[in-house]
């Protein structure tokens, strides 16, 4: 375990510098000038030469890509206006727009990223496994075909449409529920939750319908393995042949599956951060690239990016302690 945990982590390590090259070189080295980006359309050729020193514009490539690289790991002293200003690590630069660090802008926006994330992953690990075990338990019967209906309509509903559905059902007909408005946490618990409902089923709903049909043919494929049989042939009893033997096997993958989805959520939740004005790292990403931030955009790539590597190494060690059978090397 111990060496396959070292391996993993050097091959992550690999991944993630090859990401922060290819990230650095995308939007520092190709065509467009980060000087002119950083000092605005009103400067003269003066001031965007003071700021491409001030960025150390003027140094080699691999010069600049060293600085920052050792920013994100150790900080990086700037040079402003008024003096040095030190951005402690891990440190992606000044934003252009507003000359925060923009580990600050993202710190204030991870949470509600997080509480997206999390809640939508409740919400589509409770459905998605449930009508994907009840679909394989009644299989052929009516139940199946009207949750497997439900499932190719979940899966072809992007999640502007669910939401919208969503808005327009509990808050406008019914008036179950107010207009979502972010509050955190941390302010008030209860007015959280109720304003991160619709948000969490939108999400969760369309990502549901992938772990249903997962789970049902992971289901089904282990209900006809050897073993099975031969547990059926001892006349051990259907409930807890399926509850100690062929769901545990039945439900790996699944695991697997939601650590890397839930890595991937930091990534894919903008539509659902603007539909619902939640202040995430979607909308950031959204109003960093229109304004061609490019401090911002690139430190968003890259720390979605090192998650969604971190989230595939917690995928395969869950996936070997929920089946035995699996060998980690």
């Amino acid at each position: 375990m111990i060496g396959y945990l070292l391996r993993r982590a050097l091959g992550a390590l690999v991944v993630v510098l090859v990401l922060t090259a290819v990230v650095y070189a995308t939007f520092y080295i190709a065509p467009g000038d980060p000087a002119r980006l950083a000092c605005g359309p009103r400067c003269n050729p003066e001031q965007i030469a003071q700021v491409r020193e001030q960025l150390s514009l003027n140094d080699p490539v691999y010069v600049q890509y060293w600085h920052f690289l050792q920013g994100i790991v150790t900080g990086h002293d700037y040079s402003t206006g008024t003096g040095t200003l030190h951005c402690d690590a891990p440190c992606f630069g000044l934003s252009y727009q507003s000359d925060q660090q923009v580990t600050d802008l993202l710190i204030q926006r991870l949470p509600a990223t997080a509480s997206l994330a999390a809640g939508a992953m409740v919400v589509w690990l409770v459905l998605g496994t449930g009508t994907g075990l009840v679909s394989a338990l009644r299989r052929g019967g009516a139940t199946e075909r009207v949750l497997t209906w439900l499932t190719l309509a979940g899966t072809a509903t992007p999640v502007f449409l669910s939401g919208l559905g969503l808005l327009m059902l509990f808050c406008a007909y019914l008036q179950w529920l107010p207009f979502p408005s972010y509050v955190a946490l941390t302010d008030d618990p209860e007015q959280w939750a109720w304003n991160m409902l619709l948000p969490w089923a939108a999400l969760g709903l369309q990502e549901s319908a992938k772990y249903a049909r997962l789970t049902r043919s992971s289901l089904l494929e282990t209900l006809a393995e050897d073993h099975i049989r031969t547990f059926r042939a001892y006349g051990i009893g259907e409930k807890a042949l399926i509850g100690r033997h062929a769901l545990r096997g039945a439900l790996a993958p699944v695991i697997a599956l939601t650590a890397a989805d839930f890595g991937s959520m930091f990534g894919n939740a903008i539509l659902t951060e603007m539909m619902f004005g939640l202040p995430g790292i979607g909308q950031l990403m959204v109003g960093a690239t229109r304004t061609i931030d490019l401090p911002v955009v690139v430190a968003i790539v890259t720390v979605t990016g090192t998650v969604v590597v971190l989230a595939g190494i917690v995928a395969d060690l869950l996936y070997a302690a929920a089946d035995r059978r699996v060998v980690l090397r």
